[in-house]
């Protein structure tokens, strides 16, 4: 079993603590935490830092921890754009990035990035193709529906050969199918219960029974379990702009936790990505100290 950390993210206008950011992303690394998360968001009134600068930020500040994004909602990237990007911190971090991806569903504002959602699965996998076949090839020529390259080049490919991890988002039975085709991984979302992922999971082993899986589970420890559960309640409702999604995530005393976080590892997790949503350098000490050593 293996665990991983939320990168703070959360950052209103002039309030990025420069010294506290560094000393969450060591202290990460210190207790041992396999790797740092941040989430892609765009547009949108809750306060969100980009997810490339972020891990570069973290990367910068430590020698160990594995950065990653889950994910990159990759059709509304030009895929060449994001090949340098990614190549391009893995080469920075020396051979320590994750990268999820995901078509991030038809519900995009995809006016706000000068393209449609028609053919959006199309999109993503000739993007995803074009972005590993420049970290691979020394020339690359391709004649896609969305993408055209003829005798194009990419240097420096990244530092992880042949690229880093490719890890799949997504929940339709498609999509998983998908993530055992062409990904390196399933990273089950937040914003699924462990029900659900527990039938995710069941999808993608019956396709290949070896197939790495994570899930990010969002997460509020404190010795009163009430306010545990408002406390994420609270969270959620500011992430996602709506209320009713405590069911997703794990709330409650250290023991709640423990027996909220193994049901996810029973389900098939063999990474757990914590999220907290206040508070994060506090419950990232808890977490280590009191869940995770409690979790097989």
């Amino acid at each position: 079993m293996r665990f991983a950390i939320s990168i703070p993210q959360f950052v209103a206008d002039g309030e990025f603590d420069p010294a506290a950011f560094r000393a969450y992303v060591q202290r990460a690394e210190t207790l041992g935490f396999h790797s740092g998360w941040t989430q892609e968001q765009f547009l949108g009134t809750f306060p969100h830092l980009n997810a490339l600068e972020t891990m570069a930020y973290a990367a910068a500040c430590t020698d160990t921890l594995r950065l990653g994004c889950a994910v990159f909602v990759t059709p509304l990237h030009n895929p060449v754009h994001l090949a340098k990007h990614l190549s391009s911190l893995d080469q920075l971090s020396r051979g320590r990035l994750e990268a999820g991806v995901g078509t991030g569903g038809r519900g995009r504002p995809f006016g706000a990035f000068g393209i449609t959602g028609e053919g959006l699965v199309t999109r993503f996998t000739e993007g995803l193709h074009v972005m590993r076949e420049l970290w691979t090839k020394p020339s690359v020529t391709f004649d896609g529906r969305f993408w055209q390259l003829e005798n194009a080049s990419m240097e420096p490919k990244p530092f992880q050969k042949p690229g880093p991890p490719v890890w799949f988002g997504g929940s339709h039975p498609n999509a998983l199918a998908r993530a055992v085709r062409l990904g390196d991984g399933f990273f089950g979302a937040g914003s699924t219960t462990t029900a659900k992922f527990a039938e995710q999971v069941a999808i993608v082993r019956e396709a290949n029974p070896d197939f790495p899986i994570a899930k990010r589970i969002y997460i509020d420890v404190d010795d009163n379990g009430d306010r545990a559960r408002e406390h994420v309640a609270d969270g959620l409702a500011a992430i996602y702009g709506k209320r009713g999604l405590e069911a997703v995530a794990v709330a409650g005393t250290p023991e709640d936790c423990v027996r909220g976080v193994q049901e996810v590892a029973d389900a098939g997790a063999e990474l757990i990505l914590f999220t907290p949503v206040r508070d994060q350098a506090n419950q990232m000490e808890r977490l280590a100290a009191e869940v995770m050593p409690q979790v097989s």
